[in-house]
């Protein structure tokens, strides 16, 4: 796997695609600066050694030039974040940005406007692809978020560097993280799925049946497992087309060994909503009328006996609808389970948008060992499948 240990930048510019689609307010300001945080150790080690930057990234999801999508709203905030003045290319290619690439000094930043600009971006264009290569010495693809699209800027520019490219820090650590869950890692080894909908982690579930040895399932999912179990659920989300699926994962889990955990209770409401009444109910009695929207007290003694007793830890997806204050305390609970277990000594991987989204919100980010910056892309590393943006690199 090459990284940047294995290469001088020394007068090199490095053509860094990076993940710097981050929310912005109605005033243009970023709610949420952690892409761009994650990617400053990447390109201080470039700058350290003498070299230039040219960072490419999309925002959004423009149709056309759509100046609201500019990544010059993001200009300001990055040479903050940075440490020194970002130059600006109004487009990714053509004159604009060659001219500001070519006229790059060592230790300088340019960042190129919003790829997605150009259809070609996202369709994988081979031309436009060659164009931005042109710009760089060195590729560096250290945008994770987006390293399961087959884009321009991710995969295809990879081939105009044959023996010139090479992961960033963050995209190595991601690749490193998920590696030790599923490869490498002590047992024994847990994996926590929630979210509402088995279809979204049936594949997951499949793929890493043969790497653990407990998994906590938790959230919507849980209702589907039950009532193929045979229980009621009540109003609570449920797929009832995948029954059948659900009691093929028991069965394929009891054949494997791997110890599955179900919440045991549930804390139900007659409304979904915040301020809906509310009463802990077994989860396979649920009345009509009433859903599970947060795991139970004797469901979280039991997944923290669990949690405590494992070496590696993988999480992705709440335990409830953690939105609501009300159905916080079960996921809250978890973070604190596995915050606890980290500190003992175990490795825990969160990833996944809402995982991420409550590891934040309730201050977990600096208690786990990694949080994965790429939702979609984790979720098909997880899947078994080789990503296009790491392959070309590997290649």
């Amino acid at each position: 796997m090459k990284t940047l240990n294995d290469f001088d930048f020394k007068n090199k510019k490095a053509i860094i695609r990076v993940d710097f689609n981050v929310p912005l307010d109605e005033n243009f300001n970023i709610t949420d600066t952690t892409r761009i945080v994650s990617a400053k150790p990447t390109i201080d080690a470039i700058l350290a050694q003498g070299g230039s930057v040219i960072l490419m990234s999309h925002l959004g999801r423009p149709k056309g030039a759509e100046e609201k999508y500019s990544l010059k709203h993001i200009l300001k905030s990055t040479s903050e974040i940075l440490g020194v003045p970002v130059k600006f290319a109004d487009d990714c290619v053509g004159e604009a940005a060659t001219t500001a690439a070519a006229a790059l000094q060592p230790g300088e930043v340019l960042l190129l406007e919003n790829l997605r600009f150009h259809a070609e971006e996202e369709a994988g264009d081979v031309a436009f692809a060659k164009e931005l290569a042109s710009l760089g010495d060195i590729y560096v693809n250290d945008a994770f978020g987006t390293a399961h699209r087959a884009h321009a800027s991710t995969t295809i520019i990879a081939q105009f560097f044959p023996t010139a490219k090479c992961f960033g820090k963050l995209l190595a650590k991601e690749i490193e993280s998920i590696d030790k869950v599923l490869n490498n890692s002590e047992r024994p080894v847990l994996a926590i799925l929630g979210g509402s909908k088995v279809s979204s982690k049936i594949t997951v579930i499949e793929n890493i049946l043969d790497k653990v040895d407990h998994m906590i399932i938790g959230g919507g999912m849980t209702f589907t497992f039950v009532k193929a179990l045979g229980g009621k659920v009540g109003n609570s989300i449920c797929e009832d087309d995948k029954m059948e699926l659900a009691l093929e994962i028991l069965r394929l889990a009891k054949e494997k060994g791997v110890q599955i955990h179900i919440p045991v209770d549930v804390i139900a409401a007659d409304d979904f909503s915040n301020t809906a009444n509310t009463q802990i109910v077994d989860v396979r009695e649920i009345p009509d009328g009433w859903e599970g929207l947060d795991a139970g007290p004797k469901s979280l003694e039991a997944f923290e006996k669990v949690i405590m007793e494992c070496k590696t830890i993988l999480w992705n997806g709440p335990l409830g609808v953690f939105e609501m204050e009300s159905f916080a305390k079960g996921t809250i609970a978890l973070g604190n389970y596995i915050a606890a277990s980290t500190a003992n000594g175990a490795f825990s991987l969160v990833g996944g948008g809402d995982s991420v989204a409550a590891v934040k919100q309730f201050g977990f980010e600096d208690k786990v060992s990694y949080v994965s910056t790429g939702g979609g892309a984790m979720l098909e590393m997880l899947e078994g499948k080789v990503l296009p943006g790491i392959a070309a690199i590997l290649d």
